[in-house]
């Protein structure tokens, strides 16, 4: 909780900084554009990856199997998502990072084992994969 106060606090600052300096390399019409279309990019990308997401869960419970993998798809899509939507280059470079197939890989495995350490930590649940 710590670094969420952190991070709260010193990526608007960083995003703002970065804005100013690619308004000066670039111009202000640029990086408002650049904004505004990964924006717009980042709403497409959520309403199309989400949608398939959402469905891919419901054919895993159609067919009577987990949809572990999938729901992590999601949770992937969404965060990528909303990271392009809202404003800033950090934030831009994030949600590509984590809807880049190859990356968006690699985030599920990680968040898997975070679950699977969070859960077995409380002994309560055992994660079948």
């Amino acid at each position: 909780m710590r670094y969420f106060f952190i991070a709260l606090v010193c990526v608007p600052v960083v995003e703002i900084a970065v804005f100013l300096l690619a308004g000066k390399v670039f111009g202000i019409a640029e990086t408002l554009i650049f904004i505004i279309g990964t924006g717009l990019i980042g709403g497409y990308l959520l309403k199309k990856q989400g949608f398939k997401a959402y469905k891919n869960v419901q054919e895993k419970l159609r067919l009577g199997q987990l949809p572990g993998d999938a729901i992590l798809d999601g949770v992937c899509v969404l965060a990528g998502g909303v990271l392009l939507v809202l404003p800033g280059f950090l934030s831009d470079l994030a949600g590509a990072f984590i809807l880049f197939p190859p990356t968006k890989k690699l985030i599920k495995r990680l968040l898997l084992q975070s679950m699977q350490r969070k859960l077995q930590k409380k002994n309560r649940i055992t994660i079948i994969h």
